[in-house]
């Protein structure tokens, strides 16, 4: 896999408080696929808290993707949703999990959230 995969991996659990702030539980099981090899990840998504694991364990929802295109969602080069839509992924299982997963791709770059935006104007000329 490569390094951008681990670093994301790694990093959900810390962003886990500031991402998943609803009642969401369950676990997802991210499969990344590189020719006819076939890697695992599991996520145990609680509100403010995911553990990360590579223990095979039973799965609420199943998403799959290839190594090449999750990379690509993990630097913001690629929305989820679109790979989805396009077929490129597919999803399985509790949509609440991916829903919530997809939360923690980052933005493509020089992509801002029109709230932030809005908030700023407001700052600016109050």
């Amino acid at each position: 896999m490569g390094e951008a995969i681990e670093r994301f991996f790694g990093s959900l659990p810390a962003r886990a408080p500031a991402v998943l702030r609803g009642p969401t539980r369950g676990r997802l099981q991210v499969d990344l696929t590189t020719g006819n090899r076939t890697e695992h990840w599991y996520l145990e998504v609680a509100p403010g808290a995911v553990r990360v694991t590579r223990e095979q364990l039973p799965a609420d929802a199943v998403f799959t993707i290839s190594a090449e295109l999750f990379e690509e969602l993990a630097t913001g080069r690629q929305a989820g949703m679109a790979a989805v839509l396009r077929n490129e992924a597919t999803f399985s299982g509790n949509v609440m999990l991916f829903l919530v997963f997809r939360r923690f791709f980052p933005d493509p770059p020089g992509v801002r959230d029109p709230r932030e935006t809005a908030r700023e104007h407001v700052r600016r000329s109050g």
